[in-house]
């Protein structure tokens, strides 16, 4: 028998593993690699003895005909104006999504990485212009604005620290609004001429996309034409053509899967199974698709090209500037190179921690739980990194190819020097910190997010980190019980998700319909239920629980819906991984205004209580020492 793979081309396959490794734990170190390996490829190929070569392929010009109407491009510029306005689309998605469901629907977790980001626009751009006040080099101050995500992430990936989630997340927040900001100065300070008729097209088209999407268009099809549309017209315009893909992007749908359209796509999946053939197929395929927002599947589909296609290309069209010994000398002694360097180098690395640093001050306690000073110094200095969109707006800038050449090795030294930076400050970081892990409790009990049982101002405390599915957490809370009924009104109990689902795989399903009956003041009752009935944890099996309790089932899915039970739990899974637990159940212990300790050793009803009570023992005997020194 012939496997069909065989028939498949070659450059399908690779496509796919492609495709498979952005999706996975490494995606981000590897993006950077064939970032990288394209800078290279560039630098070498124009410093080669067929170094003409470069030029002459990249000035090859291009025309595509449509009646009398007409683009003719060399290859660099189909590169620059074309296929990054796909980068720029899937930087919209991303931008987007953050928004609705991700780290920026929530202002006040976003208030320092924006603040942050702001500062790491401004500063640079200050620095650049005090080494160029004026002259033609002057209008590149934009190319110090913007940091390069993927290297970013890539790098931290391999010198960064280890449980760095909070340190990532931060980096990412600050690197969207990072690119929210360079996409806005694009758009006002480097459109020369604006053509008014292709202007107002362009504007129709995306008025046009605003109404599928009013008119719940899910299908990508409709979309896409209106888009190619639109981006000819801005492109005659003369607004940059790039920023049709992220205008595009944040005029697109995203939100939650529907449950009714994940049962109906089950339904047709179950359908197809029955009866495999086109139709059914179809069905099926569609069915799956709408259940999903068009952001999610338009991000999930491009995502991978844009991260291991466009932009390595992208560097292989822009980065290859040649290092003769009179550019390097020409730019040893100019001001653009190093206005480049000091914008991005320095700018940045003082921009966003002088930034942080000061509102940290201001707000003790607005920096997640884990996050420190030293790690957001390490990954500012990684912000200095500005590669994509610093090499993008030197085209854009700069029309002498001389000074943009000046620009372009800025560029390139002051990344690598930003590498160089932050592996330092990552590693006297790792050399400050204490030997042996922290048993503090990483995030306080806070009585606004925390869900409590027992006064909430009891002299002893249990903080204990569980899994809805976990055979042991479920053992726990008979312990949890027989401790509460010793000690009263004198101890509260908190409980945080842990969901371990390489074993428990309904844990994280359990724990986020668990949050969104919180919403309703029902999470107690719901946290005893599950804990009951924890070998049948079926989502089906949870919302009908709920419903049996007397939940509002609509009010329920639609919180599920609007992802703060999801972010909350992941909350909470972050806290956890960045404490190393071992697993689940995982218990804190505290007496007075302590911080919980975790606990190591047993955690039957009997031990837990004779550690409390040696807590407060010690507690009164401290008091007691203060209030006689004697």
């Amino acid at each position: 028998m012939t496997d069909v793979t065989e028939n498949r081309p070659r450059w399908h396959g690779v496509l796919e593993r492609i495709a498979e490794a952005r999706r996975g734990d490494s995606s981000e170190s590897l993006a950077a690699v064939f970032m990288l390996g394209a800078t290279v490829l560039a630098l070498v190929w124009a410093n080669s003895p067929w170094g003409a070569s470069y030029d002459a392929f990249w000035h090859t010009h291009l025309a595509i005909s449509f009646g009398e109407m007409s683009i003719d491009l060399d290859l660099q510029h189909w590169v620059n104006d074309g296929l990054m306005a796909l980068f720029f689309f899937v930087v919209g998605l991303e931008v987007k999504r953050e928004f609705a469901l991700g780290e920026l629907r929530d202002r006040s977790k976003a208030a320092v990485p924006l603040t942050a980001a702001v500062a790491g626009l401004a500063l640079p751009a200050v620095l650049f212009l005090l080494l160029n006040p004026t002259g033609p080099q002057a209008a590149a101050w934009g190319v110090v604005i913007s940091t390069d995500t993927a290297f970013l992430l890539g790098a931290l990936a391999v010198i960064g620290p280890g449980r760095a989630e909070r340190l990532r997340i931060f980096l990412l927040t600050l690197a969207v609004a990072d690119d929210i900001g360079a996409l806005a100065i694009i758009a006002l300070v480097y459109t020369d001429e604006l053509n008014l008729v292709p202007l107002l097209v362009a504007v129709g088209g995306l008025l046009l996309i605003w109404q599928l999407r009013r008119l719940r268009v899910w299908r990508g099809g409709g979309y896409l034409v209106v888009s190619v549309v639109t981006w000819v017209a801005l492109y005659e315009s003369g607004v940059h053509a790039t920023l049709a893909g992220v205008l595009i992007a944040l005029l697109l749908p995203v939100y939650p899967p529907k449950r009714k359209e994940v049962e109906r796509a089950a339904a047709l999946a179950r359908a197809f199974r029955q009866s495999p053939n086109p139709e059914y197929a179809r069905s099926a395929r569609l069915g799956l698709e709408r259940a999903v927002s068009v952001n999610e599947r338009l991000m999930r589909l491009w995502q991978p090209y844009s991260a291991f296609i466009i932009v390595p290309v992208f560097a292989l069209a822009n980065a290859g500037v040649p290092l003769t010994a009179e550019t390097l000398r020409a730019a040893a002694t100019s001001p653009l190179t190093w206005g480049v360097v000091l914008g991005l180098v320095g700018g940045k690395f003082v921009g966003i921690t002088g930034a942080t640093a000061l509102l940290h001050r201001l707000r003790p306690g607005s920096l997640a739980p884990g996050l420190t000073m030293p790690q957001i110094a390490g990954g500012a200095a990684l912000s200095g990194i500005g590669f994509t969109i610093s090499l993008f707006i030197v085209d854009l800038a700069l029309a002498d190819e001389a000074l943009a050449d000046q620009a372009r090795v800025g560029v390139l030294a002051a990344s690598l020097i930003a590498l160089g930076l932050g592996a330092v400050v990552f590693r006297v970081a790792r050399s400050s910190l204490p030997e042996e892990p922290s048993r503090d409790l990483l995030r306080p009990v806070d009585l606004q997010r925390d869900h409590v049982r027992g006064p909430v101002d009891a002299p002893l405390t249990i903080v204990e980190y569980g899994d809805f599915e976990c055979p042991f957490c479920g053992k726990a809370t008979g312990n949890i019980r027989q401790v509460r009924e010793h000690f009263g009104d004198d101890l509260r109990y908190v409980f945080r998700h842990f969901p371990l689902e390489e074993y428990h795989p309904h844990a994280r399903d359990a724990a986020e319909v668990a949050e969104a009956a919180a919403a309703q003041g029902r999470f107690w009752e719901v946290h005893d239920t599950f804990f009951a009935h924890a070998d049948a944890l079926e989502h089906d099996d949870l919302l009908r629980y709920c419903a049996d309790l007397g939940l509002d089932i609509d009010r329920l899915e639609e919180d599920l819906r609007d992802g703060g039970p999801h972010n909350h739990v992941a909350d909470d899974e972050i806290d956890a991984s960045s404490s190393d637990l071992p697993g689940t159940p995982t218990f804190y212990l505290a007496a007075g205004d302590a911080v919980p300790q975790r606990h190591l050793g047993p955690y039957d009803a009997k031990t837990l209580i004779g550690e409390l009570e040696r807590m407060r023992a010690e507690q009164a005997a401290e008091a007691s020492n203060a209030a006689d020194p004697r």
